[in-house]
């Protein structure tokens, strides 16, 4: 979340006169994140979020807003979006297509203990078990496809240890499938700036701009890339364990699920990896943006493949026997 878009106080005040959220009072950018302009605006209705999405064309972005609608009207904290009066969640501000959704209560943790790990963990599970009816389709664009053009992209800009890595990891996924998994529609995002807790309580999951039709286990091994390490990218043991647990006493994995496991933990430090590379190598201009530090997914990607198969082996161990079919 960025502002690559600049929105000056008269043409938003022009924006929300197709919605019934009252007259502007305030309204800022936000800074993080690097995707899609973000400003948080307040109106004597309520509190909102504008996105201005920079990326995505106007025929894709209704897959987003309908799945946060959808989760949202099945009890899982997310913002809703905002209807015009005329019933659409999708307009269009400074020549892109913009969205206003609710505002949610709380904030993001930079270093969630156990207990929030358990609660993102059931939280996630729970929203699995609901978007897996959820009826439209989305493929991934974040998929290996993806990752095969942009190391053809960075490959003269990284150096010979990356390169080795890097295309090492992209023959062993080769070989990986998920066509026999779980799935339904994922956040495929999940990270620790897209959760909102408030004292205590998770509050919102927000940023569902990568969402898409994809299994639930990857879903679940991008959190936990995330929610699950320290800042140099090393395991906390603790913290995994609480996650894993909570999720798989809400939604078990299936016998697919836990053999490939390993290999999706490896898949979602790569796309991250990748991706923040792509970024470092190939900045995009904006007038308020920030660039993520690659290393520390080089560091996860690195632990995973030599950790091997005792991730599966601790689901097996942890999961009990009959939850596993």
């Amino acid at each position: 979340m960025s502002v690559f878009t600049k929105v000056d106080t008269d043409q938003l005040r022009t924006f929300l006169e197709q919605f019934d959220c009252g007259e502007l009072v305030e309204h800022r950018g936000i800074s993080a994140g690097i995707e899609n302009t973000n400003y948080f605006v307040t109106t004597t209705g309520g509190r909102f979020v504008l996105t201005l999405f920079e990326n995505h064309t106007a025929d894709e972005l209704p897959f987003f807003l309908d799945l946060m609608a959808y989760l949202a009207e099945h009890g899982i904290p997310t913002a809703h979006p905002v209807p015009t009066r005329h019933g659409h969640y999708l307009t269009e501000l400074n020549d892109r297509p913009a969205a206003l959704v609710q505002r949610l209560s709380g904030g993001s943790l930079d270093h969630p203990d156990p207990a929030a790990c358990a609660e993102i963990g059931r939280t996630l599970a729970r929203c699995h078990r609901v978007s897996r009816d959820f009826p439209e389709y989305r493929a991934p664009d974040r998929d290996l496809g993806w990752a095969e053009r942009v190391a053809g992209e960075i490959d003269t800009s990284i150096d010979d240890g990356e390169r080795d890595l890097l295309f090492d990891e992209l023959a062993f996924q080769r070989g990986q499938s998920r066509d026999d998994l779980p799935r339904g529609a994922i956040h495929a995002d999940l990270f620790r700036d897209n959760v909102l807790f408030d004292d205590g309580r998770l509050t919102g999951i927000i940023d569902w701009y990568y969402a898409c039709t994809d299994a639930f286990a990857y879903d679940l091994a991008v959190t936990l890339n995330d929610w699950c390490v320290d800042e140099q990218g090393r395991s906390l043991p603790d913290e995994r364990d609480a996650l894993l647990s909570a999720y798989l006493a809400e939604r078990p994995f299936t016998t697919a699920e836990t053999r490939v496991w390993p290999g999706l933990l490896r898949a979602a430090a790569l796309r991250f990896w990748l991706s923040r590379l792509q970024d470092h190598h190939f900045p995009r201009a904006a007038e308020m943006t920030y660039i993520k530090d690659p290393a520390p997914f080089r560091r996860i990607l690195l632990a995973h493949r030599a950790a091997d198969g005792s991730q599966a082996d601790w689901i097996k161990v942890n999961q009990a026997p009959e939850a596993a079919s």
